[in-house]
């Protein structure tokens, strides 16, 4: 038998779909909510953006809405310093409900990857602990980032898609996402080839991945290969720029700055994941020392306005 082009396509259309029946319906693949502002992307602080000011995340939820931004994405820290100062998350959750926005993410580091089994298992129950505290404020999706292989080099590729499968059924348990997330800095699961043959290879149809402007360009990996990523496949997406100095190999974090400000190529960015089908949240995250040092508000303000200015660019 031959097979057209066509056939293929029909067949895999057909196979995603089954597969995506057997989720619970919270991770369903239903269409992304609009965003306030129009447009095809939804805007999403990412608090990292204003981490330096410490004002704990209860302020960030106020600064995050009254800043105009439609969703927020917390750290893991975060919640755990909320609870253990007293915090309720489900009043915390009503919270960032009654000022109008979605928890699009949330940033947590479990070492789901290790190379050690009794670590991997630590931390899976991390990772399930993490996943909980997200649910509990109205999340349905985590970070799932290469802590605990950092360091390491020449690691079975089948085995790290092997255990991320793994972390795909726990948070198919748990009704959240666990997004494959690319680290420019790492030694493993630094490339995009890298992370998409990790979450191909998963097999599961709760993978998914979480790019990053920056962490692309520090990873080495050219942006023309985010147009290999199905937009459905993301959710959230690390918006940032970076400046044209110091060069990629000593580049690090603290070096981000505001969406347009850089030499990025945001606009062709912007463009191949629209291209992709990707309607999720452009989440600002940024690590920028000096903007820690100016009114959290301002910054906050400041990004999102950056932000669009590149959406409205790239499609106006």
């Amino acid at each position: 038998m031959t097979w057209s082009r066509r056939d293929v396509l029909k067949v895999a259309a057909g196979a995603s779909l089954a597969a995506m029946t057997t989720l619970p319906e919270t991770l369903a693949e239903a269409a992304p909510m609009p965003s306030r502002h129009g447009g095809p992307f939804r805007y999403c602080l990412n608090t990292s953006t204003i981490r330096g000011q410490k004002l704990g995340i209860v302020q960030e939820i106020e600064i995050t809405a009254k800043a105009g931004y439609d969703g927020i994405e917390p750290w893991i820290n975060e919640l755990d310093e909320y609870v253990k100062t007293g915090g309720n998350l489900s009043d915390l959750k009503k919270r960032i409900a009654d000022h109008g926005l979605t928890v699009e993410s949330a940033i947590g580091f479990a070492a789901f990857l290790h190379e050690d089994e009794n670590e991997r298992k630590k931390g899976l129950e991390e990772a399930k602990r993490c996943m909980d505290l997200v649910r509990q404020i109205g999340g349905e999706r985590i970070a799932a980032p290469p802590v605990g292989v950092t360091d390491k080099t020449g690691l079975d590729p089948y085995a790290l898609a092997e255990r991320y499968q793994k972390l795909c059924v726990l948070g198919q348990e748990m009704g959240v996402l666990p997004q494959l997330e690319l680290w420019g800095f790492s030694k493993t699961l630094h490339r995009l080839g890298e992370v998409a043959f990790t979450g191909t290879e998963a097999a599961h149809p709760a993978a998914c991945y979480l790019l990053d402007v920056y962490h692309i360009f520090k990873g080495g990996s050219q942006f023309g290969g985010l147009a290999m990523f199905p937009g459905y496949k993301m959710h959230n997406f690390h918006i940032n720029d970076y400046p044209g100095e110091p060069p990629q190999a000593t580049i690090t974090d603290k070096h981000r700055v505001y969406p347009g400000d850089g030499i990025a190529p945001i606009t062709d960015i912007l463009k191949m994941l629209h291209d992709s089908g990707y309607r999720g949240a452009l989440s600002l995250e940024l690590f920028n020392e000096s903007y820690w040092k100016q009114d959290a508000f301002e910054v906050a303000r400041t990004g999102l306005e950056k932000t669009r200015a590149c959406v409205a660019k790239a499609f106006g």
